[in-house]
């Protein structure tokens, strides 16, 4: 493998964002979400020359039910067929992945899953990417997945010539904008959602994540990584693009740069519309938090963003 781009950091904090525009550049490998959900097709299902592959077929089916379950959750994070995905998919393959407890709160599964080196699964993750690169070409893989954010130190035994992408914002408007859409996609799972206990669940779950991302950041090499502040790369993305290349040592041509703005231009903001956030309905204190999770915006200077009734004109 050549040394991927590995994006780390939480949900609503740009990485979706980004990932999409490098993704966008031919000269990177994505893992679109067929793929990452069922990464080696099984031998007796191998199409024939210029037949389809029935991995997409199924997918298609997938996100049918899911778009009818969840009529508004484009709106928070869109997802299609060939949408580059993270690879989170592939770990929870190996049980190597939080997204199990996207489905539900589960406090055993979190104790279970942290409480595990997590380098075999890395270690897995690794060669299942070497296969695919195998299987359907790519050169240099661009990554990004929320979990690596407490992972630093395995991932920097595993992908030790990688280069790290870690993103930041305000971590009180990250969690508002988190628990809101893993509250919606409860409905998947659940026939009564409990608000306030998915609160308390994600607040905690969150102010732990960013705990050891400030504990373990300085295990990044530093001359391979970057902080990407989301104020700073919505005011220009292509700025921040230009940024993470030069960090990356990755040439960034004319075709690269048409690609990332065709996509743009094919996938404007908030196409979908929009949502309103309310941390009040978990059972949630902005002010509480803000003060509890003071120490990560201290360590990277992530600015104040306005909440809920904080967005209304006073009278």
């Amino acid at each position: 493998m050549k040394p991927p781009i590995i994006i780390c950091g939480l949900p609503r904090t740009g990485t979706t964002h980004l990932h999409n525009l490098l993704s966008a550049d031919p000269a990177l490998r994505a893992l679109p979400y067929w793929e990452s959900l069922e990464p080696v097709l099984a031998d007796r299902e191998q199409p024939e020359p210029g037949q389809p592959d029935p991995r997409r077929a199924r997918t298609e089916q997938a996100l049918w039910f899911v778009n009818a379950c969840m009529p508004y959750f484009e709106r928070m994070h869109e997802m299609t067929v060939d949408h580059a995905h993270e690879e989170i998919q592939l770990l929870a393959i190996d049980f190597s992945s939080m997204l199990f407890e996207t489905i539900a709160p589960m406090p055993s599964w979190r104790d279970h899953y942290l409480g595990r080196d997590q380098r075999p699964s890395y270690r897995y993750l690794r060669r299942v990417l070497q296969a695919l690169q195998w299987l359907r070409g790519g050169t240099r893989w661009v990554l990004k997945s929320p979990q690596h954010l407490e992972q630093f130190a395995v991932l920097a035994d595993t992908f030790p010539d990688a280069t790290f992408v870690v993103t930041h914002r305000d971590p009180t408007a990250v969690t508002t904008s988190m628990m809101t859409m893993l509250a919606y996609s409860l409905r998947m799972a659940q026939e009564r959602i409990d608000l306030e206990g998915t609160g308390v669940f994600w607040a905690d779950r969150l102010e732990r994540m960013l705990r050891t991302c400030v504990e373990q950041r300085d295990l990044l090499p530093p001359d391979r990584t970057i902080d990407v502040r989301f104020d700073e790369f919505m005011v220009d993305d292509m700025a921040m693009v230009e940024r993470v290349y030069e960090v990356a040592q990755q040439p960034l041509d004319d075709t690269s740069r048409r690609s990332m703005q065709s996509f743009v231009a094919e996938h404007p903001r908030g196409r979908h519309g929009g949502v309103v956030y309310d941390l009040g309905q978990f059972g949630i204190d902005a002010g509480e938090r803000r003060q509890a999770l003071a120490f990560y915006t201290e360590r990277f200077g992530t600015p104040t963003e306005p909440i809920g009734d904080e967005l209304r004109p006073t009278t």
